[in-house]
């Protein structure tokens, strides 16, 4: 027998393609809600009731012609400081690799250090860090879900914008109704008025309508000092609740724990903390039992998938804070079930519809976030700007 001595073949390598931030735009749009929006804030007389959201948008374009989306958003102030500073830092992206996001991330920062690294300069690079990652996936022609690493192509979810404060309790109950009919998993509900007995009486409204089975939380928005929230938490264990939110001031991270300790009910916060330092405090002494970071506020993916890392190493439950567009993908890639918040707010901004059926958000199947500005959000554009290479 004859061996042969032919080599074997070696494998093709693929050609490596350096790709460069040829532009950058960034948009600042204004978003009209229907209704105004009255939380326990409103009612306690902290802040005025919402009447629009404002976005900012980051379009991120590679000399090879690929496109990213990103986006980050402001309640009632901080839009037009978002705007100037994502205007000022724009530039530094230019020439870039887009592929070295958690470089650019750093880069981004320094470039507004003076200003510190939480709050609207951080919330500004959220919308170029998000487009960056929208990039990547398109590039690689997948889903962001599955560029990050996916567990599920479908995520719990439950709605909010129907449990607000302003409307009557019956319309709340209707509002329930609806959205478990159009195939959510579960409904949150506001509390934290100024009589808690009124909380009770429009929680046990809901309740009795909806059967003990149907998940239901409460979001109580800061309203609480730490002995109204231990009194009024107790109370709240009978509704079977799958967790109370915000009962405490967002910084009051050894109040937490001790409720935490304290109620049966699961502990919820999170989406009003901007850095991964705050995070990281809140889990070093128990405060949480259900994390909800909220990626643009926190500075983008970058930072949010770092907090994540932290709390699957703590055990902990998920449920990121509105923006469901993006935060589908980061809870299908989280490996505990992670809820995400319905919100039908957003759905003239973007030419997709997310898919809810059965309790679930089904994660997109195209490419990268998955969404395209529509029309009208061009349409409601106040500002906008345009960086290039120089030619």
């Amino acid at each position: 027998m004859t061996r042969s001595t032919t080599a074997p073949a070696e494998p093709r390598r693929a050609e490596v393609v350096l790709d460069r931030i040829e532009s950058v735009t960034v948009s600042s749009v204004v978003l009209p809600l229907s209704t105004a929006v009255k939380d326990a804030k409103v009612l306690t007389g902290r802040q005025r009731a919402l009447t629009e959201v404002t976005f900012l948008f980051a379009e991120v374009r590679t000399e090879a012609g690929l496109e990213g989306l990103g986006l980050s958003y402001a309640l009632r102030a901080g839009r037009a400081a978002q705007f100037a500073h994502a205007r000022e830092i724009a530039p530094d992206l230019i020439g870039e690799d887009p592929s070295d996001i958690d470089r650019l991330w750093t880069k981004l920062v320094w470039a507004g250090a003076s200003v510190g690294r939480s709050g609207a300069a951080t919330q500004a690079v959220a919308a170029f860090d998000t487009a960056l990652w929208d990039l990547k996936a398109k590039r690689a022609g997948l889903p962001l879900a599955k560029l990050l690493g996916a567990h599920r192509d479908s995520v719990p979810c439950y709605n909010t914008s129907g449990g607000y404060l302003h409307a009557p309790i019956e319309q709340v109950v209707e509002n329930a109704g609806r959205s478990l009919a159009a195939g959510m998993g579960g409904v949150k509900m506001k509390v934290g008025q100024p009589d808690s007995a009124e909380d009770l009486r429009r929680l046990r409204t809901v309740r009795e309508h909806l059967g003990d089975d149907v998940p239901l939380m409460v979001d109580a928005n800061q309203q609480w000092d730490r002995t109204t929230a231990m009194r009024v938490g107790r109370a709240l264990e009978e509704f079977g609740l799958v967790w109370i939110e915000e009962p405490l001031d967002a910084s009051d991270a050894e109040g937490h724990a001790q409720l935490a300790r304290a109620l049966d009910t699961a502990v919820a916060t999170g989406e009003m903390l901007t850095s991964v330092a705050e995070f990281g405090e809140f889990l070093r002494l128990g405060a949480v039992d259900v994390l909800q970071p909220d990626a643009p506020r926190v500075g983008g993916i970058t930072p949010y998938l770092k907090i994540a890392a932290l709390a699957e190493h703590a055990h902990l439950q998920m449920a990121p804070h509105f923006v469901m567009e993006l935060h589908v993908h980061l809870a299908a890639a989280y490996p505990s079930e992670s809820w995400v918040e319905h919100f039908d707010w957003l759905h003239p901004l973007f030419d997709e519809r997310l898919e809810i059926s059965g309790g679930r958000m089904h994660v997109p199947a195209r490419a990268g976030l998955g969404i395209t500005l529509s029309e009208q959000a061009r349409a409601w554009t106040v500002d906008s700007v345009r960086v290039d290479a120089p030619r």
